[in-house]
């Protein structure tokens, strides 16, 4: 049952911990799962990507070779990062930040960014969007293990907030991939 999954954008996105928080509610599950991140030299503003590896058997390579899934929050990242995604693999792009979207047959659009903005009130949540509609993608883990991931990782004042941007992404995806 491996899945590789790739998480991009730019320094400053969140995609590094909103994959810490994925890797972590599959362990709670009693799956295997490594993370690993690399940023661009710029760590603000720079690319960044963060791969999860999860698995029902041992990881013994920490670094995703070939991406079942691939979300890419900018342009940029989407040129970079999807190169080696499955055949068979999907690709979530944030619609208002990636114009330009790479041609790939199963490619899910949803406004990441926008629906953080609107929808719970600052960019600075469009990680967990992100995480939301992934969770509801990849059915890798459940809804309820994500909540409790998040809140334990996250400042408490902002728990209510970020179970909010959750929600949004958990429903904007079952939106986009009807």
């Amino acid at each position: 049952m491996r899945k590789q999954l790739r998480l991009s954008g730019s320094g400053g996105q969140g995609v590094i911990t909103a994959a810490i928080i994925f890797a972590e509610a599959a362990v709670k599950e009693g799956k295997e799962a490594v993370q690993s991140q690399s940023y661009g030299p710029e760590a603000r503003g720079g690319a960044s990507k963060s791969e999860v590896i999860i698995d029902d058997a041992p990881i013994y390579h920490p670094h995703v070779q070939q991406p079942d899934l691939v979300l890419a929050l900018t342009q940029k990242a989407a040129e970079k990062y999807y190169g080696d995604l499955h055949e068979d693999g999907i690709l979530v792009l944030d619609e208002d930040l990636v114009p330009e979207p790479p041609k790939f047959k199963n490619t899910i659009r949803i406004p990441i960014t926008k629906l953080a903005v609107e929808q719970v009130g600052k960019s600075l949540f469009a990680n967990i969007v992100a995480l939301g509609a992934l969770v509801r993608i990849t059915g890798l883990v459940d809804f309820e293990t994500i909540k409790s991931s998040v809140a334990k990782r996250v400042p408490p004042h902002t728990v209510e907030k970020n179970m909010q941007a959750l929600q949004v992404g958990w429903d904007a995806a079952g939106k986009a991939v009807k």
